[in-house]
């Protein structure tokens, strides 16, 4: 008897490809945040606080989610419980002022680029605080570059217009406590001779006066800086042009006062950044 036989090859078993990685939980960690910032945003609502139910109500939540989610708040310290009422607790108040303080900022390095822009010079924000001179925003291009740093502004504060401008705001015992600190020496050979000649300098500038310096900090530069006072604050905007231009720096910075003086209230509150 004949037949034909099949030929049969065995085929090796195939690995299994793994099991995918289980999804991250996205939408869930953001539908908690989500919860989270709704609950603070009806907290901070309150004045006078709330207690739980009042704020599942007001948001919408389950009571079970809205008491986990208060206990890891308070927790936390964005929100703190008194008497079974809920407020802003410290992490939150902290929040708030970082926020505020930013949106200061922003709107100073805003201001001082629309001044550099219309009067066509960099212009310099200055305060005096806790016995220091603090240069905190320098607005600049590169057509009209600042001043370059290359003495610390904080150490010749007896050479430069800003400096100057900030120390004779400064009583009497103010000002030999800073010159106790960094005494006057020579930065160029226009530079002020003396702690003497520095403070008679001063008691000559009458409050709210321009101060100017030429080429006192740098050769080749000359600089006005026109005083700002809010409460005990001192500070001061200043502006720098190259020496050659020296006839451009009054009417400069007598026309960034003029628009310093339009808006100084809404400026002023954000004296402090």
């Amino acid at each position: 008897m004949t037949g034909t036989s099949a030929h049969l090859t065995a085929v090796p078993p195939q690995p299994r490809s793994p099991a995918p990685p289980p999804a991250p939980p996205t939408a869930t960690l953001i539908g908690s945040v989500q919860r989270a910032v709704r609950l603070l945003e009806t907290v901070a609502g309150h004045a006078y606080g709330a207690p739980a139910k009042q704020l599942a109500r007001e948001t919408g939540l389950a009571l079970p989610t809205t008491y986990h989610l208060l206990r890891t708040l308070v927790h936390e310290g964005y929100l703190r419980r008194d008497k079974g009422l809920f407020f802003l607790g410290d992490a939150a108040e902290r929040l708030s002022g970082s926020g505020a303080q930013q949106k200061r900022r922003s709107k100073v390095v805003d201001t001082l680029a629309r001044w550099r822009d219309a009067i066509g010079v960099p212009v310099y924000y200055a305060v005096y605080r806790e016995g220091e001179i603090d240069v905190l925003c320098v607005s600049d291009t590169p057509g009209n570059p600042a001043v370059e740093e290359w003495a610390d502004f904080r150490e010749t504060g007896h050479a430069h217009a800003i400096g100057q401008c900030l120390l004779a705001q400064l009583d009497g015992a103010a000002r030999r406590d800073h010159l106790s600190r960094y005494p006057v020496r020579p930065v160029t050979p226009y530079t002020v001779r003396d702690d003497h000649d520095l403070l008679r300098r001063l008691d000559r500038t009458r409050r709210m006066e321009l101060v100017t310096e030429r080429q006192e900090y740098a050769l080749g530069t000359v600089c006005a800086a026109i005083p700002i006072t809010v409460g005990a604050t001192a500070a001061s905007m200043a502006i720098s042009l190259p020496a050659h231009q020296a006839d451009r720096l009054l009417p400069a910075a007598h026309r960034l006062q003029a628009e310093l003086g339009r808006m100084l209230g809404s400026f002023a509150l954000s004296i402090s950044i």
